[in-house]
């Protein structure tokens, strides 16, 4: 399974059929969970927290860039509508899905406590 956020959906026309379509471009999204020491003692963990909180505020002045999570190129499909309706899922843009590939078939569905 990999999360995949939709980047851009291009209208498009197929160049042997005329039929109209759909160009959809997928990343795959990784959350960055920062640094996490193990087995560090409290005061460690305090200062991990205080330079995390310093960061926040840094970025909130806008003096550092916000970085949330990393993107990555996945998926592009290049799908007729009536391919796109065979999806079963309505894809838009800026949404996260879930991708699975199993037994030949990619499978899309939207993931449960992400919002």
């Amino acid at each position: 399974m990999v999360l995949v956020r939709v980047q851009r959906i291009t209208s498009y026309t197929d160049p042997e059929t005329m039929r109209p379509g759909k160009i959809i471009e997928l990343v795959e999204v990784r959350r960055s969970g920062g640094f996490q020491a193990v087995g560090m003692g409290e005061e460690s963990a305090m200062v991990q927290r205080m330079l995390q909180t310093a960061m926040l505020q840094l970025q909130s002045m806008g003096l550092m860039p916000i970085t949330r999570e990393n993107i990555f190129p996945k998926i592009i499909l290049y799908v007729t509508e009536q391919e796109y309706d065979l999806l079963n899922v309505k894809l838009e843009v800026n949404e996260v899905y879930e991708v699975s590939f199993s037994n030949g078939t990619i499978t899309f569905k939207r993931p449960e406590g992400i919002g």
